[in-house]
């Protein structure tokens, strides 16, 4: 009898075990993928649109040097520079003025090391891909619990882009000297403005806009420089994305038109970041280049190799 009652338990405890079991799948959320997920590249792809660059396309942008001019990009990166929203810098010289490494006065070494405390994300940069996403989700599908346990996207991971740029004066397209709050550019204005000074744009290509936005506002008005500006439109992002370009920038603070279109808070990161795999550069010093009429050059980017960023601080290059 005792046999027979502990099977009947088994018997009972398994069907309830079985329909908790279905009643858990039943209310389990559904799986889903966007579309934006896949690469074309394949599962693995963690470069995106820096697979455009070739052996091909450096020995192209090596033509372009005619003058041997070298014009940097970076602007430095300090205590005081126009960070965006609340990012701080701290360098601190260590051990101090007073470290003597030689007690007996022997050979009188002294020397300095540094400390760092910033964010990666001050002065002229780039962005990374696991530095802005849709619903926890970033390039090529990539979950933001991977972005935040793993190396994942990280910014050390982008090889040397040496590419064909291209600046786009967008001064001369409103004809004024800086735009102002609102002069937002889409594709419209973008092939109208490459037309009028023409310049066109490829796959494997960097593209820079000159505003004026920098010259104007950096250091007059940083806290208005670094808190609203004009800027690239989504539908203009989605233009270059289209076309195979490596990477976007500008001379300000986030490329992006701020304040963002209501709905639509940093809409260009999410579609170049996220779902086209092109990178963001910002904060880029474009005004030498504008002054000296240069349209296309060669652009020299390696990025530091600090492990773990999904953003970097730069100092690219142009060669005219």
């Amino acid at each position: 009898m005792d046999i027979l009652r502990r099977v009947v338990l088994a018997i009972a405890l398994a069907a309830c075990s079985e329909g908790a079991i279905a009643q858990e799948v039943a209310h389990k959320e559904p799986q889903h993928a966007e579309a934006w997920w896949d690469s074309p590249w394949g599962e693995a792809d963690r470069l995106g649109n820096v697979n455009n660059l070739t052996p091909e396309g450096v020995k192209r942008a090596s033509d372009l040097v005619r003058t041997g001019k070298v014009y940097t990009l970076g602007v430095p990166t300090a205590p005081e520079s126009a960070a965006y929203g609340t990012r701080k810098y701290l360098a601190e010289r260590t051990p101090g003025p007073n470290a003597d490494y030689t007690p007996n006065g022997s050979q009188r070494v002294t020397s300095f090391d540094e400390r760092i405390t910033s964010s990666m994300g001050i002065g002229t940069q780039i962005d990374g891909f696991g530095h802005l996403g849709v619903d926890h989700h970033y390039y090529n599908g990539v979950t933001g619990k991977e972005v935040a346990t793993t190396r994942a996207l990280q910014t050390a991971d982008i090889p040397p882009i040496v590419t064909r740029g291209v600046l786009v004066d967008m001064t001369k397209h409103y004809g004024k000297p800086f735009l102002e709050i609102g002069d937002n550019y889409g594709r419209a204005e973008i092939e109208a403005a490459m037309a009028a000074q023409g310049v066109t744009v490829g796959k494997g290509d960097v593209v820079l806009f000159h505003t004026g936005w920098m010259a104007a506002k950096m250091v007059a008005e940083k806290d208005v420089y670094r808190s609203s500006e004009p800027g690239i439109t989504e539908d203009g992002a989605i233009f270059l994305a289209d076309l195979g370009v490596v990477a976007i920038g500008s001379d300000t603070v986030a490329l992006e038109a701020l304040p963002s279109p209501p709905g639509k808070l940093f809409i260009v990161h999410q579609t170049l970041l996220a779902k086209r795999g092109v990178h963001v550069l910002e904060t880029i010093d474009t005004n030498q280049l504008a002054a000296d009429g240069v349209r296309e050059f060669m652009f020299v980017l390696g990025i530091p190799r600090f492990v773990g960023t999904v953003q970097m601080v730069i100092n690219p290059v142009a060669i005219s």
